[in-house]
């Protein structure tokens, strides 16, 4: 994993790439265990990160996947940015993602100027 720090309206925001194309979020634990790590290194809560850095079941609405992480995330003021394509996908994700951009916490984005502009706030 790289990380970077790039800084918008003075809040500094981690950018996660990956070096392999596997996944880093699994579950809720996993999710909350990355946010700690880059807030405690970092001394940040704002995260972008790559649709692939999370695994397939997270946009899967029924695995529970997605509203377990993101109420994690909510717990511990936690936000992120998503940057793929998320124009495939059932019906009820694209009402997720479309509720979930007009929030403060969760940007389903396409690019990463996207990502940092929701962030950056």
């Amino acid at each position: 994993m790289l990380v970077n720090v790039v800084e918008k309206n003075k809040k500094n925001i981690v950018v996660i790439e990956m070096e392999n194309h596997k996944p880093l979020i699994f579950d809720t634990a996993s999710a909350l265990d990355l946010a700690m790590s880059l807030n405690y290194h970092y001394q940040t809560t704002d995260i972008i990160l790559r649709k692939e850095a999370i695994i397939n079941g997270f946009y899967d609405l029924s695995s529970g996947i997605a509203g377990e992480i993101l109420q994690k995330y909510i717990n511990y003021d936690i936000h992120l940015a998503i940057i793929g394509d998320f124009n495939e996908g059932s019906q009820a994700l694209k009402d997720f993602i479309r509720e979930a951009n007009q929030g403060n916490n969760f940007y389903f984005v396409s690019t990463f100027e996207e990502a940092v502009d929701c962030l950056g706030k």
